[in-house]
């Protein structure tokens, strides 16, 4: 069997983020649940919100393509798998994520409907009200599918944000078989309560099936999962099935399960909390990079915290500053 030249390829929604400061009577008059994702089904909400928004940052996003992007920056090898129409931030899109040294194969999508954009509107406490129209992204079909690619990853990684569209969920299924008969493992993160609500029994089928090696969730989602207010059940529940399971849980840090195993470790202190926006998604970079670094569960959960931590700190879902750097001072 082949080693693998990349560390970690995703499959995900290929985003640019828009990204604008706004206050809670903005929200409300929006009628906005505040800290809340929504969906935005036509260019023309997307419009109307967008510009109704103050002054704003674009970048590319997506949840798994911000993990990407982090593993990146802890020097690791990757690849992204995401549909982008061809327009302008579908080209906004591409550079970026490839500015990164991620490689990024898939052919764009002619016609309509146009890229994918996550209107994001932080308030003062920094939360984050996401208002995403996924565009051509959920069109993500099993021919856009790189095999190589897959083949090349140590670790395959999905989002549960792209199972929600028929066609992208077919071409995960498709490529978890790939990875799967290249050897490869495969890690899934439930991404947001409403994914959970919405695919919970496919997304326990998963889990039950032996289909996921590391699983990431935060708090509300594994309860949610599992139907249960009781956390400890929760986690329980679903190591029982899942090699290594990852929880985090806001400012009380977060925890791994492996077998009987539970790793924790605390929140990393930040001066200011400005934005939420991508600590998930930066937790995730960290832990992975520290499983594909070979480093211990414990390790992996720490470069999680650092680099969360560091995201969390200013506007925006990729990091700023030298997390590697961050994360080698922690770990020494």
């Amino acid at each position: 069997m082949t080693a693998p030249s990349l560390d970690i390829v995703a499959i995900g929604n290929a985003i640019v983020d828009v990204i604008a400061q706004a206050d809670d009577q903005f929200l409300h008059d929006e009628g906005l649940a505040k800290g809340a994702m929504q969906l935005l089904f036509s260019p023309e909400e997307a419009e109307m919100l967008y510009a109704k928004m103050g002054s704003a940052i674009e970048a590319s996003g997506g949840s798994a393509a911000n993990t990407i992007a982090g593993v990146a920056a802890l020097g690791g090898k990757t690849g992204f798998i995401g549909q982008v129409a061809n327009d302008q931030l579908g080209h906004v899109f591409a550079h970026d994520i490839r500015a990164l040294g991620v490689d990024f194969t898939t052919p764009v999508r002619e016609g309509n409907p146009p890229t994918a954009r996550c209107l994001i509107l932080v308030t003062p406490d920094g939360q984050r009200t996401m208002n995403t129209f996924l565009g051509a992204s959920q069109f993500l079909s099993s021919k856009m599918l790189d095999k190589g690619l897959i083949e090349r990853g140590a670790i395959l990684y999905l989002e549960g944000y792209l199972w929600d569209p028929e066609e992208p969920r077919a071409a995960m299924r498709e490529a978890m078989a790939i990875a799967r008969a290249a050897g490869r493992k495969v890690a899934f993160t439930l991404s947001d309560g409403f994914c959970v609500d919405r695919h919970r029994e496919s997304f326990l089928d998963l889990i039950r099936g032996g289909e996921i090696d590391i699983l990431f969730a935060n708090e509300a989602e594994i309860k949610s999962l599992h139907e249960t207010h009781d956390f400890e059940a929760a986690v329980e529940a679903t190591a029982a099935y899942v090699p290594v399971t990852v929880v985090t849980r806001s400012e009380n840090g977060a925890i791994a399960m492996v077998g009987d195993q539970i790793y924790s470790v605390p929140a990393d202190p930040v001066e200011k909390l400005v934005d939420t926006t991508g600590a998930g998604d930066l937790f995730a970079a960290g832990f992975l990079a520290g499983q594909v670094q070979g480093r211990s569960v414990q390790d992996s959960l720490v470069m999680g915290a650092v680099c969360a931590a560091e995201v969390i700190s200013h506007y925006g879902a990729r990091p700023e500053a030298d997390i590697a750097a961050l994360v080698a001072a922690k770990l020494a």
